[in-house]
């Protein structure tokens, strides 16, 4: 059986409640001459948003505003919905996190044009509002684009494995158990993240599980069922048997990627870094 939620109502209404905020966002800046464009992006712009999707604002602004607009980003986002708590640490950032009593969020972005540039990240995109063309052109010129992980990214990945399998073992040994059990979900988030390398697609931010599992993410069916059989508690035994488990299928990757970028794989160097804990 699966879990039952006492607010299973409450979430029936998410998709409705998510629709009257875009109504409200679109009302709003559809009506500011200082706004040049707006889009979604996420699950809205690739078209696969679900019960629980957010929305994934972005919002651009004529240059001369845009202090203003920052300063201004959460007594905007209250003229939308009811506003419960907002993720803003630094006010002076672009973005901002706004939680609404309905239980939807909307991350909210702010640019300028010059910010705007054709990106993997922008080829899914949903435009509601391009006074200049600019968000059509940016649209049409990223979808030509291609993600191929750079070799800088490649070395920047590989060394953070590395760095993640010892300390999960140092923190094993010392039975503080959360912490090794942080780095092992940095691990398979590691090999998340190398898949997607590996097939092209542009993967998440370091630390974003965001549709690596589930039915929207881009993973081989034998991929997920390796991440979900690495799964451990707070036992060292268990915690080792999930590195060992994982270090094979990061050789086979490793390779791969190594074949692919024109680096020099260097099969020795890697057994002796693995084997310093296994």
């Amino acid at each position: 059986m699966g879990l039952v939620s006492k607010h299973k109502g409450r979430d029936l209404e998410l998709p409705h409640n998510r629709k009257k905020l875009i109504d409200a966002i679109q009302r709003d800046l559809l009506a500011d001459d200082q706004v040049l464009a707006f889009f979604y992006g996420g699950s809205i712009g690739n078209g696969n948003t679900d019960v629980f999707s957010d929305i994934d604002l972005r919002v651009v602004v004529n240059p001369e505003y845009i202090k203003e607009y920052i300063a201004n980003k959460n007594e905007r986002a209250k003229n939308w919905g009811d506003v419960l708590y907002f993720e803003d640490l630094y006010p002076s950032s672009i973005y901002t996190v706004a939680h609404y009593n309905c239980f939807v969020k909307v991350d909210i972005f702010y640019y300028t044009p010059e910010n705007i540039q054709p990106s993997t990240w922008l080829k899914n995109i949903k435009i509601i509002k391009d006074t200049i063309g600019m968000m059509a052109e940016t649209l049409t010129r990223s979808k030509t684009l291609t993600y191929k992980p750079s070799v800088e990214e490649f070395e920047i990945w590989r060394t953070k494995f590395f760095a993640y399998l010892h300390e999960a073992y140092r923190r094993a040994m010392r039975k503080e158990y959360y912490y090794a059990l942080n780095c092992i979900d940095k691990l398979r988030l590691s090999m998340s993240t190398a898949w997607y390398m590996m097939s092209g697609n542009q993967p998440n931010t370091f630390g974003d599980w965001a549709k690596y599992e589930g039915s929207r993410s881009e993973l081989e069916v034998w991929q997920k069922s390796l991440l979900e059989s690495w799964e451990c508690g707070r036992n060292a035994v268990e915690i080792l048997n999930v590195m060992k488990s994982i270090v094979p299928e990061f050789k086979k990757v490793h390779r791969s990627l190594c074949d692919t970028l024109g680096v020099q794989e260097d099969s020795q160097w890697v057994d002796n870094i693995v084997n310093m804990v296994l």
